[in-house]
C-alpha cells in the first residue's frame, strides 16, 4: 500500500512539502515520510469513497508542517542556521583591572566637586535630582559640573595615555 502511494503521489507530495518548508529539502523529506507514516497508521482515511487520496495526503502534510512550525516558534532561542556559532568571548580580567586602576587614577586627579558628581551620577546611578540632594547643590549645578567633569576626565585620560 505505501509503495503504491509513494509511486502514485510521492513526487507531487514532495513538491508540495518543498513549498511548505520554504525549499528545505531535508525538512520536506521528513514531512513526506511523516505523511506516509500517518497514511499507514490510518488506512481507512485513504478509502476513495471518503474523497481524494491526494487531497488527504496534501492536507495531512500541510497540517504536519503547521504543527512543526508552531513547535519551532514556541521554543525560545532556537536558531536555524548553516553557520557554526562563534566561540564565546573570553573576558580578560587583567585588562579590566588595569582599566579600573587607570580610571581610578584619572578620577583622583579631578577636583573634588567634579569627582563627587561623577561618582554620584555614574557609579552610584543616581539621577540629577538625587545627586543634587546628596551633594547639597542645585540640579543645574550637578548638570554643569557633570559636563565639565567629563571634559576634565577626558583630558586626564589622554594625559595618562588612554586613547579611544
Amino acid at each position: 500500500m505505501l509503495k503504491a502511494l509513494h509511486t502514485d503521489h510521492g513526487d507531487a507530495l514532495f513538491a508540495h512539502a518543498l513549498r511548505l518548508t520554504g525549499g528545505d529539502r531535508q525538512r520536506a523529506e521528513d514531512l513526506v515520510q511523516e505523511t506516509l507514516l500517518r497514511a499507514w497508521q490510518h488506512p481507512d482515511a485513504l478509502d476513495p469513497a471518503r474523497g481524494s487520496v491526494r487531497a488527504w495526503l496534501f492536507t495531512t502534510a500541510r497540517n504536519l508542517a503547521i504543527d512543526a512550525w508552531r513547535r519551532r516558534s514556541t521554543r525560545v532561542g532556537e536558531v536555524f542556521t548553516d553557520q557554526l556559532p562563534e566561540a564565546p568571548v573570553v573576558v580578560d580580567e587583567t585588562e579590566r583591572a588595569v582599566e579600573s586602576w587607570v580610571v581610578a587614577e584619572a578620577l583622583a586627579r579631578l577636583s573634588r566637586p567634579h569627582r563627587e558628581v561623577l561618582v554620584e551620577c555614574f557609579y552610584q546611578g543616581r539621577s540629577v535630582a538625587e545627586a543634587a540632594e546628596r551633594l547639597g547643590v542645585p540640579p543645574g549645578t550637578v548638570k554643569s559640573r557633570t559636563y565639565y567633569a567629563l571634559r576634565s576626565l577626558k583630558l586626564v585620560l589622554e594625559q595618562l595615555g588612554v586613547t579611544r
